[in-house]
Order: structure tokens, then C-alpha cells, then sequence
């Protein structure tokens, strides 16, 4: 499959030590679905700039697009927007633009615009800003790279401001098929069709059911009609097979 690829960089020591579960790399690869664009990868990293700054420059020469989420708060440990710098090698401070913001909204809430709600304010050299409707602070895009929060709700508005700005593919399409038989009967199978139908997908994926052992097999594509071809060879593979 030829569609554009995305990568997510999640970052913060919170994922990590298990306080906090990531819920946005699920929501962020049904999105990128729906726009044709392949969440190839992904990372988690510390709040250590020097580790953030290996991965997203990895991240960023492999994939089209790069999703960052976490460490753009107002905290010490928010280095976020400092690692993005540092990785393209630009300078950081407070942008005219963001302070506007974050004091329109510091005003509507009666806050102060204290030093650490302007760190919300940094933003390296050349990059864009992403919007955010949610707690005003805004997230930014720099090259191919579009750095947003960790707040889920937020995270999920700022990708819904950036998708549109994506260039997408074809939409991935899928269709599945469970077989009462363990993974390890059928794996040989569905290793020919596999190199059969070389432009798809086809993942196998076990469960155990009321003490029942089966797979579901799923094929992935762009094209319709090549996955209801491999679905009839699966289907004619495994007779029994429940779509």
C-alpha cells in the first residue's frame, strides 16, 4: 500500500511509569484512517530532550507526517517545544501571536498571565500555529512535524484543526472473517495468500472464546475489489468461516 505514512511521538514520563494511559495513539490512527494516511509507527519517550530529540528526528525523516502529544504545558517538565527547536535547530521564545492569545484567554477566565502560562507562549522559529478551542494554549507545526497536547479532549481538537491540512490516499478499506481454528493451523495458509495479494494486508489476530480457540483474520487495502477477491479465496480456504 502506497498511501502517505504518519508517525506519533508520545512523550512524558507519566505514559511510562504507568500513571497515565495513552488513549490518543488510538484515536489518532481511526483519524488518520478516514484520510487515507497509514500510522506507520510509534514511539514513547521520557521528558528528556536529548532522547526526544533522536526519535523525532528519526520519526521525521522516515514518515510524510509527525504527531507529537505531551509536554507543552506550563511546567518544568514541559520541554516539549524546546526538543522541537533544538531537532530543527531554531531558536524558542515567546511569540507575539501566542502571548495574544494565552492573555485574551487568561483575561476571559480573570487568570493571571504568569510566567509559566507563558511558557504555553514558546514557540521555535518559523512553525505554525495549531489551534486550540479547548484551553486556548496553542500547539504548532514546524516542517512535517505538528506538535499538540497530551490532554486527550485537546489532543483531539488539534487533530481535527490539522487533518485537513494532510494529504491523504486512497481510504483504507477492510473486511474480516473468524475461524474456529488456533492461528498456528492456519498460519501456512495464509502465508500463500498473503504472497498472493502482495498490495494487502492480511493480519490474523487469536482469541479464546468460552474455551474456544479461533482467529480473525482481517484484510486491509485501498481497492475493493482486491480485497472481496482475497476474501474469496479466504472464504474458500476456510468453508466453516463465520464473516
Amino acid at each position: 500500500m502506497s498511501n502517505p505514512t504518519a508517525a506519533m511521538l508520545v512523550i512524558g514520563d507519566e505514559i511510562l511509569t504507568g500513571r497515565t494511559r495513552d488513549a490518543n495513539m488510538h484515536f489518532l490512527a481511526g483519524e488518520l484512517v478516514k484520510h487515507g494516511i497509514r500510522l506507520a509507527e510509534v514511539r514513547i519517550v521520557p521528558d528528556v530532550q536529548d532522547r526526544i530529540v533522536e526519535a523525532l528526528n528519526a520519526l521525521r525523516a522516515a514518515h510524510d507526517t509527525v504527531i507529537t502529544s505531551g509536554g507543552i504545558g506550563p511546567t518544568h517538565d514541559d520541554i516539549t517545544a524546546d526538543a522541537v527547536a533544538a531537532a530543527f535547530g531554531v531558536p524558542i521564545d515567546v511569540r507575539d501571536d501566542a502571548r495574544a492569545i494565552m492573555q485574551d484567554y487568561c483575561d476571559r477566565m480573570g487568570r493571571e498571565l504568569n510566567d509559566a502560562r507563558l511558557r504555553m507562549a514558546r514557540i521555535p522559529e518559523g512553525a505554525t500555529l495549531i489551534d486550540n478551542p479547548v484551553s486556548a494554549a496553542p500547539g504548532f507545526t514546524l516542517g512535517n512535524v505538528h506538535v499538540m497536547a497530551g490532554v486527550p479532549t485537546i489532543f483531539q481538537a488539534m487533530v481535527a484543526g490539522v487533518l485537513p491540512t494532510l494529504t491523504g490516499g486512497d481510504p483504507l478499506m477492510s473486511q474480516n472473517l473468524s475461524v474456529e481454528r488456533a492461528e498456528g493451523d492456519i498460519a501456512t495458509l495464509l502465508g500463500g495468500l498473503a504472497a498472493e495479494f502482495p498490495d494487502l494486508s492480511i493480519g490474523s489476530y487469536p482469541y479464546n472464546r468460552d474455551g474456544v480457540y479461533g482467529t480473525n483474520i482481517v484484510i486491509r487495502g485501498t481497492s475493493g475489489e482486491r480485497i472481496d477477491s482475497a476474501m474469496g479465496k479466504l472464504c474458500t480456504l476456510f468453508p466453516e468461516a463465520v464473516g
